[in-house]
């Protein structure tokens, strides 16, 4: 159970405090409500490159690491198609310098064509690096438009193709940092050895001030049903030959999401899981295989990929995997199995409220999804799943005209 006090800025910031005196530290962190998903299609990655801009330095704080490092202090982010996220982790007694960094930034970001180019370069270097140079690095660029069509999650992260990012002007980010990056976009989470009256002085000293911003309203378009199964055939210069297909889900606020993260943790999680049992163990067919589920707040994707052994061909590998989700379709999973999975999804949430950051991370999540309270109630969704929810989820989820089937076939295999 995580406790928490809430209440709202005059300028739209939502500030929520976790007090837990048995830490001598404190996080900070700040959810921002943009990601992927919010760019324009001719101007992807903007999200990502964004992140990074956001450590160039403000008007008044050049280097953003240096203080923060002096008061024995450290700093990350993420993005994601959905959301992006910044922390800070330090001594409790020295929480003041978050407030400062953070508001800091906030209000005014250094914007210069030096700062622009020397991350815009650090990024396209990422793209090369991880997405482009790397054996199955581009699978997330292929899979993506291939399962979706219109939802902006066709393009990843990173965007959709390296041009958009080496163009991005000064004004282009400017623009988006005044759409996106303003006190009623954002979600303050406070944790650790604090207390509330001190972070709410805190929060009305340094975050109140600041504008509330124009109101960004999302109006995403929603992606049509699939109705054909789709496919591609990549010959390229991989290790091995490897299959990926994904499968439209339900949303991250739907209880078929609970159900379809429990799916994969049947078919995939551990030793004595379904296809690392069957597939790999006893029929010898992949070398390895896993299946997972994208997590994303719209209607995302469940993944199965698998590198068949050199013997086996891709069909032979393909049918097998199709074999699996048939037995899920057609008979009840055992009570043990089911009951496994969920012990193991409640074991690793209460361990993960054993870190004052991730209690943090986890109660920003959780108000942007519509009540942080939700948080506390989550395990409730896993552990109400039967198995006749499992069997009538992988009837609507695993059907060939759901599915999107992407191929890599080694070139010496081609």
């Amino acid at each position: 159970m995580i406790k928490y006090n809430r209440f709202i800025l005059k300028n739209g910031l939502r500030v929520l405090v976790h007090e837990d005196p048995s830490t001598p530290m404190a996080v900070m962190n700040i959810l921002y409500d943009v990601g992927a998903r919010d760019e324009d299609e001719d101007q992807t990655g903007f999200a990502h490159l964004f992140e990074h801009l956001m450590f160039g330095g403000s008007v008044n704080i050049p280097q953003y690491d240096k203080p923060l490092q002096l008061v024995g202090g450290e700093n990350n982010a993420f993005t994601s198609n959905d959301i992006t996220n910044y922390y800070i982790t330090l001594p409790a007694v020295n929480i003041e310098t978050a407030f400062w960094l953070e508001s800091d930034r906030m209000l005014s970001l250094a914007f210069s064509e030096k700062s622009l180019e020397v991350q815009r370069n650090v990024v396209c270097e990422e793209f090369k690096q991880r997405y482009l140079n790397q054996p199955y690095g581009d699978v997330w660029l292929k899979l993506r438009p291939l399962a979706y069509k219109k939802h902006p999650y066709r393009w990843a992260t990173i965007g959709k193709e390296l041009s958009h990012i080496e163009n991005a002007k000064i004004e282009d980010v400017k623009d988006f940092f005044k759409k996106h990056y303003n006190p009623q976009s954002a979600i303050l989470v406070v944790a650790g050895n604090v207390e509330t009256e001190e972070i709410k002085r805190l929060a009305e000293h340094w975050f109140e001030p600041i504008p509330k911003g124009v109101e960004y309203k999302r109006n995403l378009p929603v992606e049509p049903e699939q109705l054909e199964e789709r496919r591609e055939i990549i010959h390229s210069d991989v290790p091995t030959n490897s299959i990926y297909m994904a499968f439209h889900m339900p949303a991250r606020t739907e209880k078929g999401y609970y159900i379809a993260d429990l799916i994969s943790d049947l078919l995939s999680q551990g030793s004595s899981s379904r296809l690392y049992r069957r597939l790999l163990k006893e029929q010898e067919i992949f070398s390895e295989i896993h299946a997972y589920i994208t997590g994303s707040i719209d209607a995302g994707l469940f993944i199965i990929e698998g590198k068949p052994l050199p013997n086996v061909s891709i069909e032979t590998a393909e049918a097998a995997i199709w074999d699996e989700l048939e037995k899920m379709k057609s008979e009840f999973v055992l009570d043990y199995e089911l009951e496994k999975v969920k012990n193991k999804v409640e074991s690793t949430m209460v361990f993960s409220e054993m870190s004052i950051l991730n209690k943090a991370m986890n109660l920003s999540y959780f108000e942007l999804l519509g009540n942080a309270q939700e948080v506390n109630t989550e395990v409730e969704r896993y552990l109400a799943v039967s198995v006749e929810d499992i069997r009538n989820m992988s009837t609507e989820i695993f059907k060939k005209d759901n599915s999107s089937t992407l191929i890599y076939l080694a070139q010496d295999h081609a």
